[in-house]
């Protein structure tokens, strides 16, 4: 049986993500705010081991992380942290958000390659610990070209996900080619000039669209019809969201920051609760 591969850093934040999971379940069932005595007694855990847990994963106490995670958290981010990608690339804010957009480089297929559906390229793939949960990563020789979060969907649903993106791929089981990279991208660990690169496979207007995502700052926002404007498609707005649905690298590329012009979270590719919690973490670590 293949194994997880654990990562120093995200091992630990990878069971953080579980705790916070099933503790926004807890949340979202009650009727009212609760205390931290009560959602700590509801995890099974004292309020001093559940407080430490919340504070090391994301910087912030457990009420104010609350706060983040409540159903209205979208139209608090859209009314304080939205930004218009136009304004965020003239300021030059692109990958200024998290240290792994700070060594992020990436490049596209050709149409023509593309077209090929994969066929002559070798697809490596590995399961890994994440900040979000477990994590399927691929990626070819010249860089991640998939990254699933299986929490909510389970493994066999994304790799079946990923694997009818590209079908004519020779996929390659090797974990160990892809750590260094993910390692970067989740453990978020300086690594100097070294950059963790993507190997992004698509259609044209998705690259499109895909590169714009890369423009939003951690801790902020935009929406779907921002994304075809800043992209010089203003009426394509259906087909950016398809786009942003189709993102086969999440987190890296942050698709979650995508929202409906209402402030409503809109779908995420790997589950609703997998994006509110992106959401709250990169917004109370911004603010911490």
């Amino acid at each position: 049986m293949t194994q997880i591969a654990p990562l120093p850093a995200a091992a630990d934040e990878g069971y953080h993500y579980n705790v916070m999971r099933r503790a926004l379940a807890v949340i979202d069932a009650a009727e009212d705010p609760l205390q931290l005595e009560q959602v700590a007694d509801e995890m099974g855990m004292s309020a001093a081991h559940f407080q430490r847990l919340f504070s090391r994963w994301v910087g912030v106490s457990p009420k104010r992380y609350q706060q983040y995670l409540m159903l209205g958290h979208a139209k608090t981010l859209m009314r304080d942290h939205f930004t218009t990608l136009e304004t965020a690339h003239a300021l030059g804010l692109s990958g200024s958000g998290r240290l792994h957009d700070l060594f992020l480089r990436w490049e596209a297929m050709s149409p023509g390659e593309f077209a090929r559906k994969g066929a002559g390229l070798e697809i490596f793939w590995g399961r890994f610990d994440s900040p979000f949960g477990s994590a399927l990563v691929m990626g070819t020789a010249r860089g991640i070209c998939g990254l699933a979060l299986t929490a909510e969907v389970g493994e066999t649903a994304a790799m079946d996900d990923l694997r009818s993106r590209w079908p004519l791929a020779e996929y390659v089981e090797d974990a160990d080619i892809l750590r260094p990279w993910v390692m970067r991208a989740f453990a978020m660990q300086e690594s100097g000039n070294s950059k963790t690169p993507l190997y992004l496979i698509g259609a044209p207007f998705q690259i499109k669209v895909w590169e714009a995502l890369l423009t939003i700052p951690s801790g902020q926002v935009t929406t779907y019809s921002e994304i075809a404007r800043a992209i010089g498609a203003p009426r394509a707005v259906r087909a950016v969201g398809t786009a942003v649905g189709r993102n086969p690298v999440s987190w890296l590329i942050p698709c979650h920051r995508a929202l409906r012009k209402s402030g409503a979270l809109g779908g995420y590719h790997w589950g609703l609760p997998v994006k509110r919690v992106m959401l709250a973490y990169e917004s109370a670590r911004a603010e911490a």
